[in-house]
C-alpha cells in the first residue's frame, strides 16, 4: 500500500467517532501528496484539486503549504511527548513495564501515521526556523522520557549511550512508510513490538 494510501486509511481508523472538519480533511489529503510526491512536488493547486476545491479556496484554512506542513508536524511532536510522559508516569516503579507501554504507545502512533513521519524524515526542513526550532524541541523533550526509562533500566548506562538506543528503536518503529500490505497491520504491529523490545532489553556492550 503506497504511503498516501496508508495516511488516508489510517487517518481514518483515527477519526472514526468523530466528525472531521472541511480543514482537517484538506490537511490530510495534503500530507498524503506530501509524502508521496514530495514537499516541491506538490502545488496549492494539486491539493485544492484532490481536495475538490479551487486552489485559492484553501487560503481560507491555510496560509499556504509552509502552514499546513507546521499544521501536520506541531500537533503530532506535541502529542508524542504528552503520550510519552503519561506511558511513563504510569509506570513509576517498573521501568520494565514503562518500556512496553512506550513501546505500545509509539508503534501504535507509527502505524497510524506512516504519511507523517515520511514528512518528518524528508520535509521538516521546508519549515521556517521558528516551527522548526519548536519541533526538534518538541521531539528532544520526547526522547528525554526514552532516556530516563532506558537508564533506569540498565543501570550505569551513560545518557548519552541511552539517547543513541531510543533512536535506534525509532527508527525501527518509524519503518512503516517503507512497509508493504503483504503482511495485516495487527501482525506489522506485533513484529515492530518484538524487534523494539528485543533491542532495547539486550544487554548492552561493555
Amino acid at each position: 500500500m503506497a504511503v498516501e494510501q496508508q495516511a488516508r486509511s489510517g487517518a481514518s481508523a483515527a477519526g472514526a467517532g468523530r466528525r472531521r472538519s472541511r480543514r482537517d480533511e484538506i490537511l490530510e489529503i495534503a500530507v498524503g501528496l506530501f509524502a508521496a510526491r514530495g514537499y516541491h512536488g506538490v502545488s496549492m493547486d494539486d491539493i485544492g484539486a484532490a481536495a475538490g476545491v479551487t486552489g485559492p479556496a484553501l487560503y481560507h484554512h491555510f496560509a499556504g503549504k509552509e502552514a499546513m506542513l507546521a499544521a501536520a508536524l506541531i500537533p503530532v511532536s506535541e502529542g508524542l511527548l504528552a503520550g510519552g510522559k503519561d506511558r511513563a508516569a504510569g509506570h513509576p516503579d517498573d521501568p520494565g513495564g514503562a518500556l512496553e507501554s512506550l513501546i505500545d504507545f509509539h508503534v501504535d502512533f507509527a502505524l497510524a501515521n506512516p504519511a507523517v513521519i515520511a514528512l518528518h524524515l524528508h520535509e521538516l526542513d521546508r519549515l521556517p526556523d521558528e516551527p522548526r526550532r519548536r519541533i526538534r524541541k518538541l521531539q528532544r523533550l520526547y526522547v528525554e522520557e526514552w532516556v530516563t526509562v532506558l537508564t533506569a533500566l540498565h543501570p550505569g548506562l551513560p545518557d548519552g549511550e541511552a539517547r543513541v538506543l531510543a533512536h535506534a528503536a525509532f527508527g525501527l518503529m518509524n519503518s512503516t512508510p517503507f512497509l508493504g500490505g503483504e503482511v495485516d497491520r495487527r501482525r506489522r504491529a506485533a513484529l515492530l513490538r518484538g524487534a523494539t523490545i528485543a533491542a532495547l532489553l539486550a544487554p548492552t556492550p561493555a
